[in-house]
């Protein structure tokens, strides 16, 4: 394949403007994105973001120094020399607003990203026998390998398919991207609760009645508000990843967007592209639903004192209990959901509390207080809580889980979100998360005209006996999976991502390891481990996954316990393993990674209407795809975390958000499998942490 042209073709920073008086009066602002006219003296929009604190974004490279986010535009390319004078300052997400529209400019900056490489065929082969070795026996790994000799023979299957895939690549934008969302999303019949959507724990915020709930549910609106004007005015600024421009499409799905259920593969709607753009948020209280404008009629956000009144008028509207939850349909199974939704929107009035759900920029759960619970198990309980609600008693029902994103607010001050997966991946959420928790931090600055606004609409259900039969068995099965999942937040205080750098180790390789560790001694042996690396130095770009388990963290870890070694040679060993995995890190950000090339040479076959190649047939594979560890580090600046299911039956969901001076960890787990245990797996992960620290240090740092 060519190579795909440099972003830096076409994109470039803003150039310093001299101040000048123009036509009309007023100067430009001096270096400010916007090319505005400001007042005589008065400080330019460019000033307002210095001193802010960079935000780190795109967080496939796991270990790497925060990134920061900068200000780009598209102006003529310049020559080296040009490059080196004009390069940009680093600033943060906080109050661009007062910056223009710049129309185009997110187009732009996406054509200016290469392509997602197709990666060579034998080199994917290769390694995928090398993923194999830890994780299947000997004689698998010989029956496996007569395969992969067959398939990569000059003229035969694998050429044919790789040739395949190379022409899609040249047609397509991404020729990963649609295959992804369809495969991994909009055809997984599982119910999006649990099994797909996670879930982001906040810090527990001070309020403990309605008053403090309703300011806090309005502070954050006006937060929102303030992000979606930086995505609706294409102001948003650009991450990058080790100096290299990030896709930033994700943020342009999450807003306004919601999953349609279907009965063999779901859809995604997104109302933030049209002209017509969504102009309010639904409001969930006590099961029922309420559209709650969030614009004044001059376009402008309705501010924190406005939304405080209209949240009041909703609460007070809905203190009754005795509602059917019509929100638990959408936890149900997806063929019996898509089934359900086709019944209920044969209703008119239903259709239209359906749509207006869809079309709404987010929706806002004001949730009853769960039962209290110790200290020490409060913030697992909150994680399912964002997961799933807690059942059909609890808040569930207060919910719409095919919507992208739900914020949940609890009367208690527990308080976090729920997305549906299939626009993103977790760092732009994060990042949204960190931009509005700051936006609650700041002072009202304005107080309000005191305006009369119109009584949010109350959205109307008509419950059939048959809808009431289908919110009955949604109850049930949801129970069920409430049961099932066994969740544990640990917040591992005795270091953070501080230790590992002070001795050179990658933290993201040095976790991953303790994972390892963890598992190899509550197992005896090692696991396909799934870590999500993003590619999104691509247009387009989602993920592709990072096997953990190598021939590396194999050998470290049968050594770690082993009295035969010394300690110099177990350091050794940890550091070989995390050097490894920061190898496999860097390969696979890069697009070279094995596991997204495999399914597409497999649904290749598919498309061209072949038989399946026996190497995705064989044991050795379906093994591989068997994520005993599913994981994902999603760093945020505010001390939070996310949670998700494991992705098997027998598995663990691990999520993890590495501060400077302890881990937030999120371990999930199944309690319909004997074998697996949520607080067992804390508790090896952490003992696996201190040891690693202890061996690290009793020996000299040693050259590799």
């Amino acid at each position: 394949m060519a190579e795909p042209a440099s972003p830096r073709s076409k994109m470039a920073v803003w150039r310093p403007r001299p101040l000048s008086a123009e036509r009309g009066g007023g100067a430009r602002c001096r270096r400010c994105p916007c090319g505005g006219r400001r007042r005589p003296g008065a400080e330019p929009c460019w000033a307002a973001w210095r001193g802010r604190r960079p935000l780190s974004g795109g967080r496939g490279n796991q270990d790497r120094p925060r990134e920061s986010f900068t200000i780009i535009s598209v102006l003529p390319a310049m020559d080296s020399k040009q490059k080196q004078a004009e390069k940009a300052r680093p600033y943060g997400l906080l109050k661009p607003a007062a910056l223009g529209k710049i129309p185009g400019r997110f187009l732009l900056h996406q054509e200016a990203l290469p392509h997602l490489p197709v990666p060579p065929l034998q080199q994917t082969l290769d390694r995928y026998l090398l993923t194999l070795q830890p994780i299947i026996s000997e004689e698998e790994l010989n029956h496996t390998q007569e395969l992969v000799a067959e398939f990569r023979k000059p003229g035969g299957v694998g050429e044919r398919l790789q040739k395949g895939l190379e022409r899609r690549a040249r047609k397509t934008e991404n020729w990963l991207s649609d295959w992804w969302l369809k495969t991994a999303y909009l055809e997984y019949r599982l119910p999006v609760v649990v099994h797909s959507s996670p879930g982001v724990v906040l810090p527990k915020q001070d309020f403990q009645d309605r008053q403090g709930q309703l300011r806090f549910a309005a502070k954050l609106i006006e937060g929102i508000l303030d992000f979606k004007t930086m995505i609706d005015n294409e102001t948003l600024p650009v991450e990058y990843m080790g100096g290299k421009p990030l896709c930033m499409n994700q943020y342009y799905q999450i807003l306004s967007s919601c999953r349609i259920p279907g009965p063999k593969r779901d859809s995604i709607v997104n109302y933030a592209k049209g002209k017509k753009q969504s102009r309010h948020i639904t409001v969930v209280h006590n099961f029922q639903f309420f559209e709650l404008d969030v614009y004044n009629s001059d376009g402008s956000p309705l501010t924190t004192d406005q939304i405080f009144i209209q949240l009041e008028k909703i609460w007070n509207t809905s203190l009754q209990t005795n509602k059917e939850p019509i929100g638990i349909l959408t936890t149900n199974h997806r063929n019996s959901w898509a089934k359900a939704y086709n019944n209920l929107l044969k209703d008119k009035t239903n259709k239209e509390s359906v749509r207006t759900i869809e079309k709404s920029i987010c929706t806002v759960c004001l949730d009853a207080p769960m039962p209290r619970v110790s200290e020490d198990i409060y913030k697992s309980r909150v994680a399912a809580q964002m997961l799933h609600g807690g059942g059909s008693r609890w808040n569930s029902g207060n919910r719409w889980f095919d919507k992208t994103l739900q914020f949940i607010i609890a009367e208690d001050g527990s308080c976090g979100l729920v997305y549906e997966h299939a626009p993103s991946e977790g760092p732009p959420i994060v990042a949204l998360l960190d931009h509005i928790v700051e936006y609650t931090k700041k002072p009202e600055l304005v107080r309000s005209p005191m305006i009369p606004l119109p009584m949010p609409k109350k959205l109307r259900f008509n419950i059939t006996p048959e809808i009431k039969n289908d919110i009955e068995k949604a109850k049930q099965n949801l129970n069920i999976m409430v049961e099932d999942l066994d969740i544990k937040v640990m917040v591992f205080h005795q270091f953070g991502k501080a230790f590992p750098k002070s001795e050179k180790i990658s933290p993201d390789a040095f976790i991953q390891l303790a994972l390892q560790l963890a598992y190899y001694r509550m197992y005896g042996h090692a696991c396909p481990t799934y870590e999500s690396a993003s590619l999104r130095m691509f247009r387009l770009g989602r993920t592709d996954t990072i096997r953990s388990a190598s021939i590396e963290s194999l050998k470290f870890v049968q050594s770690m316990d082993s009295p035969d070694k010394s300690d110099q040679v177990k350091t050794d060993l940890l550091r070989r393993a995390t050097q490894a995995h920061r190898e496999y890190t860097d390969m696979a950000i890069r697009g070279n990674a094995i596991d997204r090339h495999l399914l597409g040479l497999k649904l290749q076959a598919i498309e061209d209407l072949v038989s399946i190649p026996e190497l995705f047939m064989d044991t050795a594979y379906a093994v591989a795809m068997h994520f005993n560890l599913s994981t994902s580090q999603v760093p945020a600046k505010t001390d939070c975390v996310m949670c998700f299911g494991p992705v098997v039956p027998d598995g663990y969901g691990i999520c993890y958000n590495p501060m400077d001076e302890h881990i937030n960890f999120a371990i999930s787990a199944f309690n319909s499998c004997a074998d697996t245990n949520a607080a067992r797996m804390a508790h090896y992960l952490e003992k696996a942490l201190l040891d690693m620290r202890s061996l690290l240090q009793s020996t000299p740092k040693s050259k590799l």
